[in-house]
């Protein structure tokens, strides 16, 4: 399915030097250690404050409240954090170098917009209420657009600079529509005042396991797009040169950009920011192999989502905030400083 890279690419792609392979390995471990921790501290801390044993007794004992807490609350929305970071992560890495922007995550393409606009029209005129509902609309919603962004920008001759504009064309004229029927029906929006902003306060297992296999197949499919991404994300007549399928390449990214934020924003709601900082940082370190960065975005985006999530339940108690608003509030000041340094991570 994807073009074997030949003898010049392989050059250009030559493996790092032992002592380095060694740090990034080293990094990566160190990495999947404090996703672990987030993940641990995802179950054990929550809007109710239970105590250490407790947790133990909900996890394994299943007493009553505290498994119903622990078990059917903070597992469920700690694996769908996992899940939905990862995808944001991998979705967010794939496009920054399918655009070669830098600042380029799912939002740019109307993925994001595709989904929530989906959402508003299955709630607003179909009269889906439920999650396991609507998170259908919201995963068509956003492969939809992103076929006609794909479209929009030349399809067989697309080209990053086509697919940027199409899809900023398209997220406008989507969110108009989206503001235009909150704005007339206070039922909408009081319904969709809460997915809009993304949160994990609404997993269940059932809605893990409508999108874990959209979530598996898109995973896949970017990390199989690592080598013949780096070639693309040279330039188009160094690609060619290399032997690259640009176009097959593209629609390739294209599809596994969509089926993982597609996936992800169905189940958690557009969640700013992870799919746009993770990858630029972790480029900072690894530098621009594509082998390297999808592996660490897949491990750091879930951490930083987690990370959130833990504080936006513990800053307003009993009550919580959405960890779209603690993302948000995060990546902000973060990226404006990454971005004004005088070093900032090139494609």
């Amino acid at each position: 399915m994807l073009v074997e890279s030949p003898p010049e690419q392989r050059a250009e792609t030559a493996p790092a030097p032992p002592t380095r392979r060694a740090i990034r390995a080293f990094g990566l471990v160190v990495s999947v250690a404090v996703l672990v921790l987030f993940a641990l501290a995802s179950i054990a801390i929550g809007a109710k404050g239970l105590s250490l044993e407790q947790v133990w007794h909900g996890l394994f004992q299943d007493t009553g409240t505290y498994g119903d807490v622990v078990v059917d609350e903070r597992l469920s929305r700690t694996v769908l954090g996992l899940l939905a970071g990862a995808a944001l992560g991998l979705s967010g890495a794939v496009l920054q170098a399918l655009t070669r922007n830098p600042l380029a995550d799912p939002g740019l393409l109307g993925i994001n917009a595709g989904a929530s606009a989906a959402v508003v029209t299955a709630m607003t005129y179909f009269g889906v209420t439920t999650l396991n509902g609507y998170v259908w609309f919201a995963f068509f919603g956003a492969a939809a657009v992103g076929a006609l962004v794909w479209f929009l920008g030349g399809s067989r001759g697309a080209t990053p600079v086509r697919l940027a504009l199409a899809g900023t064309a398209v997220s406008a004229a989507l969110y108009g529509y989206l503001q235009a029927v909150m704005i007339t029906d206070d039922a909408a929006l009081n319904k969709m005042r809460f997915w809009t902003v993304g949160s994990l306060s609404s997993a269940t297992d059932s809605t893990i396991l409508q999108v874990l296999p959209f979530l598996a197949v898109g995973t896949l499919l970017a990390l199989l797009l690592a080598r013949p991404l780096n070639a693309v994300a040279m330039g188009d007549d160094t690609a060619k040169a290399l032997g690259a399928n640009l176009n097959r390449t593209r629609a390739l990214s294209m599809l596994a950009a969509v089926v993982l934020c597609g996936a992800a924003t169905a189940a958690c709601g557009p969640i700013a920011f992870v799919g746009l900082m993770v990858p630029h940082v972790v480029r900072s370190f690894t530098g621009p192999d594509l082998r390297w960065i999808l592996p660490y975005a897949m491990i750091l985006s879930p951490a930083l989502l987690l990370g959130a999530d833990v504080i936006g339940r513990v800053v307003a108690r009993p009550s919580e905030l959405q960890v779209g608003i603690i993302t948000a509030v995060i990546g902000g000041p973060v990226f404006i400083f990454l971005v004004r340094r005088r070093r900032t991570a090139q494609l």
